[in-house]
């Protein structure tokens, strides 16, 4: 248990010669008494790690958003090579906004583009398809057999005969809707890309990005350039989190403003400021340092930790100034402080690294990635605003006007502060207690039954990563609407022995799977070899339409797959003992991805043998699925080991088992008011999302621990529960107000960001920071009049 003695028992000690530089703790003791060593080494690691910081990046990675762990991702990564346009693949359209492709001005800038893209660094050339790709083909039956050859005309010239031949070979090449917007007036390009060079160095999305902002440059009046796919939405991305850099400012001006009119004292104020920053600067460095980089999810944790470190400062700040406001030594405050609140800070950081930690049992490496980089950041708090922070007072102590306003007005009964202190103690007494409590108890209640139609997943259409009127999402819904094949493509992977694929009895249950998933409200449309082949089988026949379908003859089959391969080999790998079944999605919303997967997965268990596989799943729906699946079993799983940790941190500090609910209670309440507020801001939860909850519940503990803490030690020491819970909002809890007001205002400014998923997070924290103060100010003592009265509190 911490030494929580309240101030009046410390001994005034105006004169340094008077204190006794062997008592404290032995951290203590050599920290403040090697004082100048210790700045001096802060220092020097600052100037170190401030240097490294500036080399920091910003990155994402495609394999880094996915689930590593999950069946479907294993099943997607260990046949990834055999499938060519299923992974991470982005989709250009070339738009005349005055007329249709048939143009030569048209046809030409759509060369330009390809040509362009086609030489991009990263792409995967040999699968890019466009109507300007030798592979991609056309194939007409004529009295001779087939007839077929690529789509763009080998002899074209731009003259109206080349045209024409270019028109009918699009019709005989079955690609509107795919290639061919369904109006004829875009086309568009499919451009896979390697997630790897041929050195093994990672796709850059930046630069890639940057190239594709390139090419549609070229766009002009007359004809506009679309684009989409995972590698520009993480452009984008990581393009917003340049503008993300100034909320960061503004959050410093903020917390700066706040902390500055409560004490009125600049020089603690910068003070305070500064040893926030060293801990974010020391922890860019530290990143750089080990090799780590920023990514769009962890770029938020130097906002949480300036923002936490705020927290924890201001408390010891307020200390400081109460103690030199009654004549103390500044030197002597800053140990006074440090011995009354050090513990407790400590046990508020280790709960806070906890809700980070815990992250870190979610198989996504980005959120790894996350609570990692948190969970240093909080880490490097313990130095800079735990010992560096009142060590640095002790030398610039706080403005004698400032601490001797706020010694008055502690003592003033008829201050503001003074009279809300004890209006919030008569919370303790039984009338308003039950009132509390069942006002409480209702909000949970109601919040519980909201929260039931929380939804894993993203519920909108397009990228909800950023703004529904984003260049992004507005390129996704134009080509949603003239295209049938979307991005949204969920892929089956049926794996056979070598050549099983030709088999009839496997093409057959392809066909089968593929009708299952066609009747399926969320399904635009299918395509497999199966298709394919019975097109070919069809041709072969003079095309009667009776003879589109699988012949029961395998030589017909064979030779139907061999056409196949040859005009379509993204659908099935050389050996044909792979084939993707593909399903093109409506949208990528959590309700559309749920019902395909039972689909396939139901169709899997009652056709699944030995001789063939149905294995999910592939394609970015696909891989979202597998996502989305994860995320819902790590969403309860997380919480139960955030809340058993904090319970257990809670317990080891107050070491009574009557404190800890008192404590985590108002916690518990406002993670399910959290997820209500979800629902009516129809949010899901989502890789972005899943976060927070933790976070807010690592971190609201803190004023739990501020206040408690300092309630239970005068409860030990006989006095009755209301003093005791006055006395401690008169030490720490207006101080908890005060952070409560910070942390929201530091990062509300997220709810502007161009990022929507950061947008999000900005609000529900900010609601979290809020109600978890209001929780801890009003909850506590009416929890405590009903759990945690004097005579149940056991001296120790």
């Amino acid at each position: 248990m911490m030494n929580t003695e309240q101030i009046e028992e410390m001994p005034v000690i105006s004169d340094i010669k008077d204190f006794d530089k062997k008592s404290g703790i032995l951290l203590e003791r050599l920290v403040f008494n090697n004082r100048i060593v210790f700045i001096a080494i802060c220092m020097l690691l600052t100037i170190l790690l401030g240097y490294q910081a500036l080399h920091i990046k910003l990155s994402a990675s495609f394999e880094k958003m996915i689930p590593h762990g999950h069946p479907y991702i294993k099943n997607y990564l260990a046949n990834k090579g055999e499938l060519p346009g299923l992974g991470n693949t982005v989709r250009v359209v070339v738009e005349n906004t005055q007329g249709d492709i048939m143009n030569p001005d048209y046809l030409e800038i759509l060369r330009q583009v390809n040509d362009e893209i086609f030489l991009t660094k990263g792409v995967d050339r040999a699968w890019v398809k466009s109507i300007w790709s030798p592979a991609v083909r056309w194939k007409a039956l004529i009295e001779e057999g087939f007839q077929g050859g690529p789509v763009m005309p080998p002899t074209y010239d731009g003259s109206a005969e080349s045209i024409a031949q270019l028109k009918t070979n699009i019709g005989n090449a079955g690609i509107m809707g795919s290639l061919i917007a369904m109006n004829s007036k875009s086309a568009l390009i499919e451009v896979p890309l390697l997630e790897r060079d041929p050195t093994g160095k990672l796709l850059d999305y930046s630069e890639f990005s940057q190239s594709l902002e390139k090419i549609r440059g070229m766009q002009t009046a007359k004809f506009r350039i679309h684009i989409i796919g995972f590698a520009k939405l993480v452009g984008d991305l990581i393009e917003g989190l340049t503008k993300v850099i100034s909320f960061f400012a503004i959050a410093i001006c903020m917390a700066g403003v706040i902390i500055a009119f409560y004490t009125r004292c600049l020089r603690s104020t910068i003070t305070l400021l500064l040893c926030s920053l060293i801990a974010v600067c020391w922890l860019l460095g530290i990143l750089v340092t080990f090799g780590f980089e920023l990514n769009p999810y962890s770029i938020l944790v130097p906002f949480l930790i300036f923002a936490i470190g705020i927290s924890h400062g201001a408390q010891k700040m307020n200390g400081i100034m109460q103690d030199i406001g009654r004549g103390t030594h500044q030197l002597v405050a800053a140990r006074y402080t440090f011995r009354r609140l050090f513990l407790a800070g400590l046990t508020a950081l280790l709960a806070d690294t906890v809700g980070f930690a815990v992250l870190m049992t979610i198989d996504i490496p980005v959120i790894k990635e996350l609570a990692l980089t948190a969970s240093i950041g909080v880490a490097i708090l313990i130095f800079t605003n735990l010992l560096l922070l009142p060590v640095m007072l002790s030398f610039i102590g706080v403005s004698q006007s400032a601490a001797v306003r706020s010694l008055r007005e502690e003592s003033d009964e008829n201050s503001m502060v003074a009279k809300l202190c004890v209006k919030l103690s008569k919370l303790t007494e039984r009338r308003l207690a039950t009132k509390i409590v069942l006002a409480a108890a209702a909000l949970a209640v109601g919040g519980f039954i909201v929260s039931l139609n929380l939804q894993i997943g993203d519920l909108d259409p397009g990228a909800p990563e950023l703004r529904k009127h984003s260049r992004y999402n507005l390129d996704n819904a134009y080509i949603t609407q003239n295209y049938s094949l979307t991005s949204d493509v969920f892929a089956v992977i049926v794996k056979t022995p070598s050549r099983g694929g030709m088999a009839y009895q496997t093409q057959i249950e392809m066909d089968r799977l593929a009708w299952n998933l066609e009747q399926l409200s969320g399904v635009q449309a299918t395509t497999s070899a199966t298709n394919q082949t019975k097109n070919i089988i069809c041709g072969f026949c003079e095309g009667s339409p009776k003879w589109y379908t699988l012949p029961r003859n395998q030589r017909s089959l064979n030779i139907g797959t061999v056409f196949t391969i040859q005009n379509a080999p993204e659908l099935s790998n050389q050996d044909v003992s792979l084939l993707p079944v593909i399903a093109y999605l409506k949208d990528h919303k959590a309700a559309t991805l749920k019902e395909v997967v039972s689909t396939v997965e139901n169709f899997a268990k009652d056709h699944n043998t030995p001789e063939r596989q149905f294995l999910l799943a592939a394609g970015a729906a696909g891989i979202e699925a597998a996502t989305n699946i994860v995320v819902k079993d790590a969403n309860r799983i997380m919480m139960l080991y955030v809340y058993l940790a904090i319970m257990a941190l809670c317990f080891i500090t107050f070491r009574n088992w009557r404190a800890v609910l008192v404590a985590v209670i108002p916690l518990g309440i406002t993670s399910i008011l959290c997820e209500a507020l979800m629902v009516f801001l129809g949010i899901g939860v989502k890789v972005a999302t899943l976060p927070v909850i933790a976070l807010g519940v690592g971190i609201g503990v803190d004023y739990a621990l501020y206040l408690v803490s300092v309630q239970i030690k005068h409860q030990r020491d006989g006095e009755p529960l209301h003093e005791a819970y006055l006395r401690a909002l008169r030490f720490t809890g207006k101080v908890v107000a005060l952070v409560g007001v910070t942390l929201a205002a530091g990062v509300i400014t997220w709810s502007f960001s161009p990022i929507k998923f950061q947008a999000d997070m900005g609000i529900l924290l900010s609601f979290m920071f809020l109600w978890n103060m209001i929780g801890a100010l009003v909850l506590i003592p009416a929890l405590s009049h009903f759990i945690m009265q004097t005579k149940w509190i056991a001296k120790n």
